[in-house]
């Protein structure tokens, strides 16, 4: 037993060990026996579509953990929508790759859950500013991972230190309610932290530790005048009550005298509905547990061709498969060898060519993609 933190290490992940020990078992007794097919395997979720897309993630990690494999792959751009049918499609001898399934799905699973969370977020406020506020409902090992799936999924911004080092972006976030009650007195705390915090980072007040939110909000105003870029409202749900009309009397407050420039955001428990609800009040939003706290998508690898035969487990469908963006932003699925849907856009692109990675990465990028194909196929739309 490690007297570490119970983290499984890069080295195991990349070596293989990190993974079920079937696959191990399955080695040995393939090697005994001296077969060693060639198979093409698909990753999937469900195999015919049901009007239900989600969003592809993780597909760095996992190009990088396939990399340098005598395999080819090809897979659907990182920030693609899909809806059934095959994301990734290895072709290559079994035991090259076999060992590599269970971090090669939780890389996929993981990540597509929380971008297609923040996808959803980011749809139910498509104008306001909406950073991840979700790291600390997870191991701090994968915050990096969580943080990236909120930015391909369209978020702003990010609030975890090591984890935008890692994504080579910088944190957002400004005060906790802890810094208020360990000065006592909220405008010792907003003066504090104006006078010894970089100018660069914005001046939110956190306006709710003590007293109503309307009265903190004129207070924090008052007592840094124009330096005072917007107010937090964090509001425990227990208190909360009418959040609308809470923020709504806050702009009322604020505007009156004359403060009408003060920006506020809002954050605490929100998800999707919340965000429709206050989008045309607040200027922007802290979402943390609906994106980090979602369930992995339930992706799985089967193989299905073995030497050149069809072949399939019960329940899946054999065969190499494609899949296609329809002009009407619908998904098409069919095996790779017949036509072409009419006017339809080919989603599976060369990612591993004979273990060369032949594609680059970018999450801005991966983002542009997920917003655009969710206008396409009108992901999530809600009135």
């Amino acid at each position: 037993m490690s007297d570490g933190f119970d983290v499984v290490s890069e080295a195991a992940i990349r070596d293989g060990t990190a993974t079920d020990a079937y696959f191990l078992r399955t080695e040995e007794t393939l090697e005994a026996a001296d077969r060693n097919p060639r198979v093409v395997a698909e990753v999937t979720q469900d195999q015919f579509p049901t009007g239900e897309f989600d969003l592809l993630a993780g597909l760095k990690d996992a190009a990088r953990l396939l990399e340098g494999l005598p395999i080819d792959v090809d897979a659907m751009r990182e920030g693609q929508l899909f809806d059934g049918g095959p994301v990734m499609r290895i072709e290559g001898d079994y035991l090259d790759f076999a060992r590599y399934e269970t971090s090669l799905l939780g890389f996929l699973s993981h990540q597509s859950g929380v971008a297609t969370a923040a996808l959803e977020a980011r749809r139910a406020a498509p104008d306001s500013s909406v950073l991840s506020f979700g790291a600390r409902h997870v191991h701090p090992a994968i915050a990096p991972m969580v943080e990236r799936g909120a930015l391909v999924g369209g978020f702003d911004g990010i609030s975890h230190v090591a984890a935008g080092e890692v994504l080579g972006r910088e944190a957002s976030g400004t005060m906790p309610h802890a810094l208020v009650i360990a000065f006592g007195d909220q405008e010792a705390a907003w003066e504090a932290f104006d006078e010894t915090v970089d100018p660069e980072v914005p001046r939110i007040a956190i306006c709710d530790t003590y007293s109503d939110e309307k009265d903190e909000s004129v207070r924090a105003a008052e007592a840094l005048g124009d330096a005072l870029d917007g107010v937090r409202l964090d509001t425990t749900s227990s208190r909360r009550g009418d959040f609308r009309h809470i923020v709504r009397e806050v702009r009322w407050e604020l505007d009156a005298r004359g403060h009408d420039d003060v920006e506020i955001f809002v954050s605490g428990g929100l998800g999707p509905a919340d965000l429709r609800e206050l989008r045309d009040l607040a200027d922007g939003f802290g979402v943390g547990g609906h994106v980090s706290n979602a369930d992995p998508l339930d992706f799985a690898l089967d193989i299905v061709e073995v030497d050149g035969e069809l072949v399939a487990k019960r329940g899946k469908l054999s065969g190499k498969k494609a899949v296609f963006r329809t002009p009407d932003g619908g998904h098409h699925v069919g095996l790779a060898d017949r036509a072409d849907p009419e006017g339809g856009e080919a989603l599976l692109e060369p990612l591993i060519r004979d273990g060369e990675l032949v594609r680059e990465f970018d999450v801005d990028a991966a983002a542009e993609r997920a917003l655009a194909d969710a206008e396409a196929v009108g992901f999530r739309d809600e009135t």
